[in-house]
Formats: structure tokens, C-alpha cells, sequence
């Protein structure tokens, strides 16, 4: 059996840019990707703790220790920029595989990771 766990998970990041005239996505900064091994492309779920949206939508790669965290599109309108966000990402997986992996998971400060 195969089950959906997490994978990744940026905890309580800040939106810094909404940019609803780009067609879709959210950019995220490079090293805040490689910190939980996300990639350009992956699919991710978002919740605003500011508002209660939940929304999906797929990874840009922004710039390498900018701390961007801009939603594009559409999703935009879910967002304000100083909004708190959590990103997180799911992999499929055996469900005996699932049982001892370990998601990798962030609590980055100011966007950065210390």
C-alpha cells in the first residue's frame, strides 16, 4: 500500500512579494529550498496564517539568500505581503518505508536560514 506523507516544510515563512500579474506559483529562495529539499517544479500546499486560505500550487526558484517568498498568479489574491505562511510539500511512499522516514522541516528566521 502507498500512503502520502509529508516530505517538506518551511514553518511560518514570511510572503514578501504577491505578484497576481504572473501567470502562477510561488518563488521561493533557493536556499530556503535546499534547506528542506524542495525543488523547482515539486508541488506544494500552502496555509496563510493570516487569513485561514489553503491553496496549491508549484516551486520557482528565486534568487539564493534574497529570503523571496512571492506568490504569483492568481494565488496572489490569497495573500498579503507580510503574511505568515507555511509550505509543505508530500511524497508517496510504502506504507513500511513511511514508518520511520523523517520529513525535513524549517523554522527559518527573517526568511533565512541560520
Amino acid at each position: 500500500m502507498m500512503i502520502e506523507v509529508l516530505k517538506s516544510k518551511l514553518h511560518c515563512v514570511r510572503v514578501t512579494e504577491a505578484n497576481l500579474n504572473y501567470m502562477g506559483s510561488i518563488t521561493i529562495d533557493e536556499d530556503l529550498m535546499d534547506a528542506v529539499g524542495m525543488i523547482a517544479g515539486e508541488r506544494v500546499y500552502i496555509v496563510n496564517n493570516n487569513n485561514g486560505e489553503r491553496f496549491d500550487t508549484y516551486i520557482i526558484k528565486g534568487p539564493r539568500g534574497s529570503g523571496c517568498i512571492c506568490l504569483n498568479g492568481a494565488a496572489a489574491r490569497k495573500v498579503q505581503v507580510g503574511d505568515t505562511v507555511i509550505i509543505m510539500s508530500y511524497a508517496m511512499m510504502d506504507f513500511e518505508e513511511a514508518k520511520t522516514f523523517t520529513p525535513r522541516v524549517a523554522f527559518p528566521e527573517n526568511n533565512r536560514i541560520s
